[in-house]
């Protein structure tokens, strides 16, 4: 049995690790999910909490933190950008200070810890798809930046911390995740989609609807991460982990009008700034270091899970 600390664990992704973490091993693990709740929401965990191998904590990962752990699942930054644009300097603060507290831990006990950072790093790429040895095509200074930028120092620090101190590190870039639990005001295109359609109100794509991204179910995202964390110490990353079938943002509102049986109209409105054009991964490296790893559940399928999950709560 391993003790394990998932910061920002009563998040969307986090609350799903958490879950799928207090299951494997002999009789499961111990967890303990850190989470300040600017996103996360007890609601995510409320079903884990009679299990006594699971321990609840409010902290800002900001602030140092101290446990004796094996393992640490750095997961702790607002993700969407309505929630990352909303106090942006406290996004930079999350991701930054956040690693390096995380880091200094990891470095004091010993323990082996995973940076869950982003295709942001990418920005708008100009090569497609994205392998990891891109570097990208970031703008330093625009809407996105605070969490773009915040990921990719956050990269920085922990290949610092592994070449200065021994840091144990695993870095992963998650590709857009949707599933049970995201939250209905994250402003993310799957959410806002389903919602609109429940709702029979017009949904909204920015631009053409011409632009792509690829999606990956949520239970496919933590079984590459729990992959990764078991991987050789001399096995760092930074490793891809998302959908490499790639869906026009059109065909997706096509498709959720059609799996909710909704009459809703689609409008499109003026595209935002520094919004990527194309986004899909690159999951070579991912398929041979993980042991064959890659996406189980196709869309079709995941959205019928995500929006039977929307009709529950809303």
């Amino acid at each position: 049995m391993k003790r394990i600390l998932v910061t920002g664990g009563a998040g969307f992704i986090g609350s799903h690790l958490c879950e799928r973490l207090l299951k494997d091993g002999h009789g499961g693990n111990d967890v303990i999910c850190l989470d300040n709740f600017f996103t996360g929401s007890k609601n995510n965990v409320l079903h884990l909490l009679h299990n006594k191998h699971f321990e609840l904590v409010r902290h800002d990962v900001t602030e140092r933190y101290m446990a004796e752990v094996d393992e640490i699942y750095n997961l702790a930054c607002p993700a969407s950008p309505v929630h990352y644009q909303y106090n942006p300097i406290k996004t930079v603060k999350t991701s930054v200070m956040g690693a390096i507290n995380m880091l200094g831990l990891a470095k004091r006990i010993k323990a082996k810890i995973l940076q869950a950072s982003t295709s942001e790093i990418y920005g708008d790429p100009t090569l497609h798809p994205q392998p990891e040895s891109y570097w990208g095509n970031v703008n330093c200074n625009g809407i996105r930046s605070c969490y773009d930028e915040g990921k990719r120092c956050a990269e920085t620090l922990f290949m610092d911390y592994h070449r200065q101190n021994g840091v144990r590190i695993k870095i992963i870039r998650i590709f857009n995740t949707y599933g049970p639990r995201m939250q209905p005001n994250d402003g993310r295109v799957i959410s806002n989609f389903i919602i609109q359609a429940l709702a029979g109100n017009d949904i909204t794509i920015y631009g053409d609807g011409r632009q792509t991204r690829s999606f990956q179910y949520v239970d496919d995202l933590v079984e590459g991460m729990i992959r990764m964390m078991a991987t050789p110490d001399d096995f760092i990353g930074p490793v891809n982990i998302g959908n490499p079938v790639e869906f026009t943002i059109l065909e997706l509102a096509e498709k959720i009008i059609e799996h909710t049986g909704s009459q809703s109209k689609i409008i499109h409105l003026s595209l935002p700034a520094d919004d990527p054009k194309q986004r899909r991964p690159d999951i070579s490296l991912a398929r041979t270091a993980l042991h064959g790893w890659q996406p189980t559940i196709p869309l079709n399928e995941g959205l019928c899970r995500t929006i039977d999950y929307f009709k529950s709560i809303l």
